[in-house]
């Protein structure tokens, strides 16, 4: 969720999971950061949503924000480990970097286009790596700049590596820098049929124009107040408004509104 004014998001993570894969098959971990100022809250933990104290206090108290981004696991590759849990967060440049994937990408830790030098994995998942890959190309923007990088230059960059992690396999991912919140969408595995195919995303832009209106969806509650709010999921939470993202698509987003796409 991004949004123009901070808001208290109130969801529940076991209706998420249960949304994306079937009830009871994401039970292998879950994760939330929450942006605030220049920093980022991040609870994580390698169990089942389902089973949290902490999940249930989150839901019902988690910190105001304008960006957060929350992760269910089905573990593919890595143990079930705090360590292996999303989203991860890394420090770049003075400003807090998150990552959330969600597919399967066998052969990345040989592929010659996804290494990296000073970001190293914790664990063992081909996400974190992916991450670490992605820091490492985005290093070089962040290290010479004064100031944040254009948008056109970091969305280069995130485009370019987000074309070669689709030659590895399914590649959905939502990654912050601090400035803005870049959206992937590729494949996943369709529900309703159980083959890996597009749409990876989706995308709802909301707008609330009333001090007591408020944004609802099956597992998100936002507001109420005035408010632009966009949200990304992998599979709609309300029968309607929920754009696909085109295969290979990318968005970049920031304070609730959609600031840029990019379809190869």
């Amino acid at each position: 969720m991004s949004s123009r004014l901070p808001t208290r998001l109130t969801f529940s993570l076991e209706e998420l999971a249960a949304h994306g894969a079937g009830t009871g098959r994401n039970r292998d971990g879950w994760g939330a950061a929450f942006y605030q100022d220049n920093d980022v809250a991040l609870f994580r933990e390698p169990a089942a949503a389902g089973d949290s104290p902490l999940v249930r206090f989150l839901e019902a108290q988690g910190p105001s924000t304008t960006l957060v981004i929350s992760h269910i696991r089905r573990a593919t590759q890595g143990a079930v480990a705090l360590s292996n849990t999303q989203p991860f967060m890394r420090e770049l440049a003075g400003r807090v970097h998150v990552f959330a994937h969600n597919g399967n990408l066998p052969g990345i830790k040989r592929s010659p286009t996804q290494a990296f030098d000073r970001h190293r994995p914790v664990g063992s998942t081909d996400s974190e790596h992916a991450f670490c890959a992605l820091l490492e190309r985005v290093r070089g923007l962040w290290s010479a700049a004064a100031t944040v990088p254009p948008l056109e230059e970091r969305l280069a960059v995130v485009s370019r590596f987000a074309a070669d992690l689709r030659t590895l396999g399914p590649a959905n991912f939502l990654y912050a820098d601090g400035e803005t919140l870049f959206a992937h969408g590729h494949r996943r595995i369709q529900v309703a049929t159980g083959k890996i195919a597009p749409p990876g995303l989706f995308l709802r832009s909301c707008r609330c124009s009333q001090a007591d209106e408020a944004v609802n969806a099956r597992g998100v509650s936002v507001g109420p107040g005035f408010q632009e709010v966009l949200l990304i999921a992998s599979v709609p939470l309300t029968d309607d408004d929920w754009r696909p993202f085109a295969e290979g698509e990318i968005v970049a987003v920031s304070s609730g509104r959609l600031l840029h796409s990019v379809t190869p």
